[in-house]
């Protein structure tokens, strides 16, 4: 069995839309990556979505990942509503268009090149990898700003 690389993700838009940042923190045998950026005029969404993106876009061979994020609508799209998505030429229940759809694709793809694991935990409770991924996109968002 392959060792385990945790993936903290997080997203920040100051506005929604509006200026946004992504930020994620890879860590593997003690050892540590920070990764962030961001766009103008964005969503918090897409900021969540891209930061899982980045993360998981930066290994570079199949790996076990936990993913972890705070947010509960990537957690959702990935667990529960994808599979549906898909099988109805990306349209929601209601057939409206997914939203995102261009990055959920993206994260679609990159999920199946790994195994992953899925773990959600509050925002803004303290937890280390979480509040490191937050503070990442949030430089992000300050990246933009300048």
């Amino acid at each position: 069995m392959t060792d385990q690389i945790h993936i903290y993700t997080d997203g920040a838009c100051k506005g929604n839309p509006g200026p946004g940042g992504w930020g994620a923190l890879l860590q593997y045998k003690g050892r540590s990556l920070e990764l962030f950026g961001g766009e103008d005029n964005t969503t918090n969404n897409r900021m969540e979505l891209q930061a899982v993106i980045e993360g998981l876009a930066a290994l570079k061979r199949r790996s076990n990942v936990l993913l972890v994020t705070d947010s509960k609508y990537v957690m959702q799209g990935m667990q529960q509503w994808l599979a549906n998505w898909k099988k109805r030429g990306w349209k929601t229940a209601s057939k409206q268009p997914v939203k995102n759809q261009d990055l959920w694709q993206q994260l679609d793809a990159l999920v199946q090149q790994h195994d992953v694991q899925w773990q959600w935990v509050a925002g803004h409770t303290g937890h280390p990898g979480n509040e490191r991924a937050d503070q990442l996109a949030n430089k992000g968002v300050d990246e933009v700003r300048k």
